[in-house]
Formats: C-alpha cells, sequence, structure tokens
C-alpha cells in the first residue's frame, strides 16, 4: 500500500501535542476537552460573552443575584444613615428599619416608588440619585443581553446516540444520522468528518469522503455516510483495531439558519464504543393517508442489525503510514 504523503495527515486545528496525549478530543456536546491555565483570573473574561453563552437558568440565577445584592446593599447604606434617613421608619426596631430601607431601595431601583416612604436629608437624596443612576444603566443592559441571547442564532442539531458501520453497495459504510431539533429551517447544511488513528504515539487525522457533503434543504433527517471502500482510511480496519487506534471521528456542520440569515455551526465526535457494527438506522417516516410526509423523532437513535459483506484485511492498517515515514511535527 503505497505510504500517504505527509500533508495528507491534518491535526485539524488540534496541534501535535495535544493530538498525542491520548483520550477523547472533542466531547459529545461540541466542547473541546482541554483545559487552560496560566492567565489572570480577569485576563481572559470576558463578560458580554460570558452572559451570551451560559445557560438561560444560569443567566436568570445571575440577574436575580446581582438584582438582590444591589438592594441588599443600598438598603444597608440608606440603614446607616441613620433612623430619620426615611421617613416613616422613625420608632421601628432594627430588623423593620433595613427592612423597610431595602424595601425601598426596591422601589427607587426599579422606579416604582409608592410614595408611602421618601429620603429626607441631603445625604439619603444623594444615595436616591446614585442609586436612580445606577437602576437605569442596569436595566438598559440587562434588556440589551436578553435581547442580544434572543436574537443570537443557535445551531440545535441533534446526533444520533449511535454511529453505525452499516453495509452499503456491496462494501459498508461509516454512517450517523442527523436532525434539526428546533422548528425553524436550516438551508445550506456542509458536513465534515475526519477520523483520528493514532499509532505508537503518533497521531493521524484523516478526512473522510462522505456520499453527499452538503445538503440545500434540511427538512427531516439526513443520514451522512461515508463509503468504506479501498480508497477509505477505514478500509480493512476490525471493530478491535478502531480500539486499538483509539479513533476518534469527528463531525462539524455548517448552515444556514433562515430565520436569521446567519450561519450556525454544529460539532461532535465518536469513539469507537459508540459505533455499532453490523447495523441499520430504523426507519424513522411517517406516512399518513391524506397528510404530509412525517418525521418521528423519537426513532433518531433506532437502528436494527445488519449483515456486513466480508472483505479480506489489508496487511498494514489502512491510512497508517508505513514505520519508515516521518511523524508529523
Amino acid at each position: 500500500m503505497a505510504a500517504l504523503k505527509r500533508e495528507d495527515y491534518k491535526d485539524l486545528g488540534f496541534g501535535s501535542v495535544m493530538a498525542t496525549e491520548g483520550g477523547r478530543l472533542l466531547n459529545r456536546d461540541g466542547s473541546f476537552n482541554v483545559e487552560r491555565f496560566g492567565l489572570k483570573p480577569f485576563e481572559s473574561l470576558s463578560v458580554y460573552h460570558s452572559l451570551l453563552t451560559v445557560t438561560w437558568p444560569r443567566f436568570l440565577g445571575m440577574v436575580a443575584a446581582v438584582y438582590v445584592a444591589s438592594n441588599a446593599i443600598f438598603g444597608l447604606l440608606y440603614f446607616l444613615c441613620g433612623p430619620r434617613a426615611l421617613t416613616g421608619s422613625d420608632g421601628l426596631g432594627m430588623g423593620e428599619r433595613y427592612l423597610t430601607a431595602f424595601f425601598f431601595s426596591v422601589h427607587t431601583l426599579a422606579t416604582i416608588g409608592y410614595g408611602n416612604v421618601a429620603p429626607n436629608g441631603l445625604v439619603a437624596n444623594l444615595l436616591v440619585t446614585m442609586e436612580s443612576l445606577v437602576g437605569l444603566l442596569a436595566f438598559a443592559l440587562a434588556t440589551g443581553v436578553v435581547f442580544a441571547r434572543f436574537a443570537r442564532p443557535v445551531g440545535f442539531i441533534i446526533f444520533s446516540r449511535n454511529a453505525l458501520i452499516a453495509p452499503y453497495r456491496g462494501y459498508g459504510a461509516f454512517m450517523f444520522r442527523i436532525v434539526n431539533g428546533r422548528s425553524n429551517q436550516l438551508i445550506e447544511v456542509n458536513a465534515k468528518v475526519s477520523v483520528s488513528l493514532g499509532r505508537d504515539g503518533e497521531r493521524r487525522f484523516h478526512d473522510l469522503p462522505l456520499e453527499r457533503e452538503k445538503v440545500v434543504l434540511f427538512p427531516l433527517s439526513w443520514t451522512i455516510v461515508h463509503p468504506i471502500d479501498e480508497t477509505s482510511p477505514l478500509w480493512g480496519l476490525s471493530e478491535q483495531d478502531l480500539r486499538d487506534l483509539d479513533a476518534e471521528f469527528f463531525v462539524v456542520l455548517e448552515a444556514i439558519d433562515e430565520t436569521f440569515a446567519q450561519q450556525v455551526h454544529s460539532r461532535t465526535s465518536y469513539k469507537p464504543a459508540e459505533i455499532v457494527w453490523g447495523a441499520r438506522f430504523a426507519d424513522v417516516f411517517v406516512r399518513r393517508d391524506g397528510h404530509a410526509l412525517g418525521i418521528d423523532l423519537s426513532k433518531l437513535h433506532d437502528w436494527r442489525p445488519a449483515e456486513l459483506p466480508r472483505h479480506e484485511p489489508v496487511p498494514e492498517l489502512a491510512g497508517i503510514a508505513d514505520p519508515g515515514e516521518p511523524a508529523i511535527a
């Protein structure tokens, strides 16, 4: 078998060090399995980016925590101004006076102003002026972030739980299935699949040619197929070979969200333990008389056994460089 050229082994941006460490490089949720150290605590912090990408429950929890903390601080400042800083708080105990100051802060920060409690004196009025400014800025910023979160297009592609090695045109094929998890429409969906194979401390990356790399419209499901023939890096490899080579299949999808007319991305990976050999995906289409063609998303991950064609294994594992070939730097 002819040895592959040096430029055929692409590291996909992982770098040679990370590629040779072993273990999973890309998690199923699309996050990279790497940690970053060495920067100062706030050197790489982007508050705006963090607020955009954090989950909704955590974002709402952060907003609520800041809101309560701000009122608690301003309430404490009103409390420290003395018992006559706020009208209507004379004769109250320490706890009741602080609660009055706290809820007066809530009314001021949110520009509610019931009028039963009012500031009294220069210091208290200066605090009201400061808190009003803080409230206006805070609500403006929070509104902008909430709008940006709603306006930011995020792809929600559901990948099949398992990839399959299935019979295909007399040979076999590596395949997995995807579906759009949202009700919006995606167009110009492009798929790229690569595999990482390692041996003797070296790791090689190979692009896998697909039966179809792009679909213009994506209203239903799409089974992405890499035919395993004599030209495939997977030719001649068995299930045990993939485990021994610590194989990892990387999937990157790009699409245009029709609603926002912007590009969205999604990615995942499959390890040998997540690949089923000798199987076909179950039918997900629903056909009913008098109704449009439907799709049952609950069957996206379903598969059934199927016999694979038998081929003679090759002497050298396909896609792996000859021992004498120089390694990637």
